[in-house]
């Protein structure tokens, strides 16, 4: 609640931002396994890149980045991963082609 001073225009404390990311979860087959995958965009300013993460075979969170190339193309980023992320880079292209066109559609 913003104080009143008398004779003086309102002071407000707390100014408020309102930022909206992207989040969803999809479930892909990876490594012999259907895994949850959680993708979280970025910031809403940067449409480039996404956070991503999933329980590897121990129920460990195995967390890395997603960006598009200059193909338009999402790959991860780091090379240290297991073999069953890259190998499951299409899918992983195609669910977050898949959820931005879903959200342009509930935009309109």
């Amino acid at each position: 609640m913003p104080i009143l001073i008398p004779s003086e225009k309102p002071l407000c404390l707390f100014k408020s931002k309102s930022y909206m990311s992207t989040y969803f979860s999809k479930v892909i087959k990876a490594g012999e396994r259907q895994r949850e995958f959680n993708f979280r965009q970025a910031s809403a300013n940067d449409e480039s890149r996404y956070s991503v993460d999933v329980p590897d075979d121990r129920g460990n969170r195995v967390m890395f980045s997603m960006f598009r190339n200059s193909d338009g193309q999402w790959k991860t980023a780091q090379g240290s991963l297991p073999v069953w992320i890259h190998d499951a880079e299409a899918e992983l292209d195609h669910a977050i082609e898949e959820n931005r066109k879903a959200e342009l559609s509930r935009k309109r």
